[in-house]
């Protein structure tokens, strides 16, 4: 039976092909999301370890650390001249770190600085140009920061530590540079690399009197690998309790595991969904195959019934063809998502992403995508194998008869139908709850039961009407080819082509169904997204770009002001401190502004009738964070301004009060509760003392775009140490920034059901013009055209296409409102808009590529002349 059913395959070959395009593509998917995977845990190693540079054992604190060990010891504490003395041990390193400010004249920057190294190879930087310090009045800057301060070896840099107010260090130092690093490995990547100085110096910024005093936090050393046993051993003995010596590879290990557990494994199991999704898709292609398999093949099988095959035989006969089809096909998907891999890992792709891993096979890159692709292969055939078994020997003096014109199951339509009606309860249910608790401003505690419930009614929706498709599918259909009638005697065939199977172009829509339905879901929901959170934005905050920092200077403000897009900047003081509002107190900044003339030029509210007098002061009507207007006793408040007066932890507050005029605008400091406007003058005089200034500016986005406006003004404030950039545009950017990356991801992934359900669309077209040979020949020897026979195709695939490319769009649409509502009404009024270019363009995109997929089943309709079409069928 074996030999027939490879006879049979090798036969029907050219029907197999689409098929196993659609395994091949799914499994390479699989494929490659865990060669990604590995590349990426492979990327995270290098990137944890690069700390260790060339070391190959790690001294570190335990989780666990008993009794007075809880407070790490000092260098002084710890036996680290023995640890280096002792035999194998080739050298040793100390790691040390702490933030510092690096300056040169406007210039500045913070930074990360580490100790030197009497070892270039335990360096945790690379030394690119010149050398490490060699005494405590040098130091080795990054690179990049290098070209940001405008120095070069042998220039002054000035380094002070940077930590909060309370730890103190000497005020500053100033250093020579000696040369240049590079943190290839991204050891200090959120620091942008790091700087290197004499543990004298470190010391010293530390408020240390030696390096003795410093705190021990970790050792790197390379030792002799002949003599590791022995000199491990004796260097555990040296070891303070809570600490320990590890292979580098344990560490890097036990790190790795570490992030592992906090989510870096859901990258994996994030892209495995896509990937068991486009195994489904590819399901629905492959039962379409097998049941016109079968029924071509009704006359051979129930030939092999008469001559004594059992049902048994041919049950297993198909179900083995298709598990030889599921790993011929899924090991060409695994070399090909390999092949794929390869490619972008040589080619440096990932390294705009941050990703310096290689590519890393481990087993579950061979197994899994074998064992979906043949599993899923198996379990699409089945309904064919049992179709099988139901052919009887008298069957085979039957005239063949391969249109599927069965009524789908009574009993799918009514669990089909339950799903619907069910998923439509929780759904209209949980939203109506949700509307229900906004309109109280009481968001209980049950919020997140209104989201499930929510979303698994839009799955259950959506999984009744994929159950129920074979009754409303083909009524679509029908629909769909009654318009394209309208177009000629070849559109008229067409449409009555796609009647006579309507199972199967039932299936073949949901597949393409199932695709555009996500994609269109996840491109509304984007979309009001963005809309819902700029509504936001434009309702939170009345100044469109706020800078502020201590180091903040008045020749910044010009070149902000200069930005294309920028049309009016001012440059004020501010002050901290806290005010008394119904008897509580609240967190303050008073800003100094000229007068409400220029205030109104960057602030966004209705400042007529106010006067910024001496004793007078403007306040926020609504509070930012909870939306309750504000109330003043007598109309007054007392802001009182603290301030450090150089003392360790001292400080001394200065209380002015003034009279309240209030406005509505909100988060011109986002940091604090209330910002208050006054008069300059009470700065000018030192009334109130000056923490640092603040930057407004209003900004035109139709001279520049939002991300253009951005960038220059962070390029231009990163020269001033601890400032840092807000407001709506700033917000805006960098949520537009986040939605369309995740958009763009998530539509890059679907597309690969997509594109499966295409291939099923072409699978569909080339089955259809198998089973009618007869048919197309007798319409071309009666005159038909092979231009016509052609539209014909094309136009029965456009219908196919877009009938499940609309229906698809107006779901997706539909729950991506749903889930937008659900999600953002806790941010504010939601937007409910969508995603019409990306709407669009799906059906662009299903339209040719429908006509793409006619084509080759068209060349072999208009190929075979009509008279040998005649004598074969």
């Amino acid at each position: 039976m074996w030999s027939i059913t490879i006879k049979m395959m090798k036969k029907n070959m050219k029907m197999l092909i689409p098929a196993g395009i659609a395994i091949l593509i799914g499994t390479a998917f699989i494929a490659c999301t865990f060669l990604f995977g590995n590349t990426l845990n492979d990327s995270l190693r290098t990137q944890l370890t690069a700390q260790y540079a060339q070391a190959n054992y790690i001294i570190q604190s335990t989780s666990k650390m008993s009794g007075s060990g809880s407070i790490p010891p000092t260098i002084g504490e710890v036996n680290t001249k023995q640890i280096t003395s002792t035999d194998g041990v080739k050298s040793t390193y100390i790691q040390q770190s702490i933030p510092v400010n690096a300056s040169t004249g406007d210039n500045s920057a913070t930074l990360l600085a580490i100790n030197a190294s009497s070892d270039d190879r335990l360096l945790p930087v690379t030394m690119v140009k010149g050398h490490q310090p060699t005494g405590d009045k040098q130091i080795a800057l990054p690179a990049k920061l290098a070209d940001q301060l405008s120095v070069n070896i042998g220039d002054k840099v000035t380094l002070a530590a940077n930590y909060g107010s309370g730890m103190r260090g000497s005020d500053s130092v100033e250093l020579t540079v000696s040369g240049f690093t590079e943190d290839a490995n991204g050891a200090f990547g959120a620091y942008g690399g790091a700087a290197v100085i004499s543990m004298q110096t470190l010391a010293n910024l530390e408020g240390a009197d030696s390096e003795s005093d410093l705190m021990f936090t970790g050792m790197t050393l390379d030792i002799d690998e002949t003599k590791a046993d022995t000199a491990v051993a004796s260097i555990k003995k040296e070891l303070p309790n809570g600490y320990s010596i590890e292979t580098r590879q344990k560490a890097g290990d036990e790190a790795l595991k570490a992030l592992s557990q906090s989510g870096t494994n859901a990258v994996t199991v994030f892209l495995m969904c896509f990937g068991i999704l486009a195994m489904l898709v590819a399901a629905l292609v492959i039962a379409n195959t097998f049941q016109v398999l079968v029924a071509q093949r009704r006359r051979t099988l129930a030939l092999l019934r008469t001559i004594g095959a059992q049902k048994g035989q041919l049950y297993r006969s198909v179900i083995g063809e298709a598990g030889i089809l599921g790993v011929i096909a899924s090991v060409l998907g695994i070399a090909f998502g390999s092949a794929i891999m390869a490619i972008v890992v040589h080619s440096h792709a990932l390294k705009s992403l941050g990703m310096t891993g290689g590519l890393v096979f481990t087993w579950q890159v061979f197994v899994i995508p074998l064992a979906f692709g043949v599993i899923m292969t198996v379990l699409a055939s089945i309904g064919s194998a049992r179709s099988a078994t139901r052919v009887t020997p008298l069957e085979a003096l039957r005239p063949i008869d391969i249109s599927d014109n069965k009524r789908a199951g009574i009993v799918r339509g009514v669990i089909g139908f339950l799903l619907i009606i069910l998923g439509a309860v929780l759904t209209v249910g949980a939203v109506m709850t949700l509307r229900s608790s906004m309109s109280s401003s009481n968001l209980s505690d049950d919020y997140p039961t209104m989201l499930l419930s929510a979303i698994a009614g839009c799955a259950l929706i959506f999984i009744g009407l994929v159950v129920t498709a074979a009754f409303w599918m083909p009524l679509l259909m029908r629909l769909g080819g009654a318009f394209a009638a309208l177009f000629g005697p070849a559109a008229k065939i067409a449409h009555a082509n796609i009647q006579k199977n309507p199972r199967r172009v039932a299936s073949t829509g949901v597949a393409l169904l199932i695709g555009v339905t996500l994609v269109s879901c996840i491109g509304t929901g984007a979309a009001c997204a963005k809309q819902t959170m700029n509504n936001t934005l434009d309702t939170h905050y009345s100044v469109d770009m706020i800078a502020k920092g201590s180091t903040l200077s008045q020749s910044v403000a010009d070149k902000i002001g200069k930005i294309d897009g920028v049309t009016t900047t001012l440059y004020a003081p501010i002050a901290r401190g806290s005010v008394i509002i119904d008897g509580e107190e609240r967190s303050a900044t008073l800003i100094g502004v000229p007068d409400t003339a220029t205030l109104s030029k960057v602030l966004h509210a209705n400042l007529s009738g106010v006067s910024l007098d001496e004793g007078k002061a403007l306040a926020p009507t609504y509070s930012s964070f909870t939306g309750k207007v504000f109330s003043f006793k007598n109309d007054e408040v007392s802001f009182s301004a603290s301030h450090d007066d150089g003392s360790d932890g001292a400080s001394d507050a200065n209380t002015l009060t003034y009279i309240v005029t209030q406005r509505d605008y909100r988060n011109v400091d986002p940091n604090v509760i209330v910002t208050l406007f006054v008069n300059e003058s009470y700065f000018q005089t030192k009334q109130v003392q000056a923490d640092g200034h603040i930057i407004l500016a209003a900004v035109d986005t139709s001279k520049a775009s939002a991300v253009d406006i951005l960038t220059n003004a962070q390029t231009i404030i990163g020269t001033s140490a601890g400032a840092s950039l807000s407001g709506p545009i700033a917000e805006r950017v960098r949520w537009n920034q986040i939605v369309d990356t995740m958009l763009t991801l998530l539509v890059a992934l679907l597309a690969v059901a997509v594109l499966i359900a295409l291939i099923g669309v072409a699978n569909t077209l080339s089955l259809s013009v198998i089973e009618r040979t007869r048919e197309s020949a007798t319409l071309r020897a009666i005159g038909m055209t092979r231009g016509q026979l052609r539209w014909s195709l094309a136009v029965e695939s456009l219908v196919i296409s877009l009938v499940a490319g609309i229906v698809g769009e107006i779901l997706g649409i539909a729950f991506g409102w749903v889930g937008s509502y659900m999600v953002f009404s806790t941010f504010g009024k939601v937007a409910l808009v969508a995603n019409w270019q990306l709407n669009i363009g799906v059906l662009v995109v299903a339209a040719l590529a429908a006509l793409l997929a006619s084509v080759f089943p068209a060349r072999r309709a208009v190929k075979t002349p009509p008279v040998e079409a005649l004598a074969e069928a």
